[in-house]
């Protein structure tokens, strides 16, 4: 799927958050809200940090981005994350009424754009979200493979 320039550049913004992520040992995924040309929140996974299972980065990006425009309602807002979103994620992107999900590698085990369930397009919700897979792949599978073989040592 061909990508702009100003995709990879949000993208590479992501993949900043989730390297901050992995620095505080966090599971590294980052996300970057957009609304209008801009962008709204960044975030990383903090389950560990902050003591919360819901900490994943979609989910504080959604909250940030809430708050920056005043409102709970995200349309026409666009999320790039560097992994397949979750069931849960994908539920507060469809509450959230985000438009466009760009996200970097597929999950196998728990993805919920495509891979394992489609809760953005199934057509079984109330809000159908476009989503565009693989962007930057290589290069957000490098950073989840880089983590978790230094906690297999």
């Amino acid at each position: 799927m061909p990508y702009d320039e100003h995709d990879v550049a949000l993208m590479h913004l992501a993949l900043d958050e989730a390297e901050r992520g992995a620095r505080g040992g966090e599971v590294p995924v980052g996300a970057i809200i957009e609304y209008d040309g801009k962008v709204i929140a960044r975030a990383h996974n903090q389950p560990i940090g902050l003591n919360d299972p819901t900490a994943h980065a979609e989910i504080l990006a959604i909250r940030a981005a809430a708050q920056s425009l005043g409102s709970y309602r995200l349309g026409g807002a666009a999320l790039y994350v560097t992994l397949e979103p979750c069931p849960m994620c994908m539920g507060a992107i469809i509450q959230a009424r985000l438009a466009r999900v760009k996200f970097g590698v597929r999950d196998p085990k728990a993805g919920a754009a495509g891979s394992v369930y489609d809760f953005g397009r199934d057509g079984w919700l109330n809000h159908w979200v476009e989503i565009y897979p693989e962007l930057m792949a290589s290069e957000c599978a490098q950073i989840l493979a880089r983590f978790f073989a230094a906690r297999r040592c």
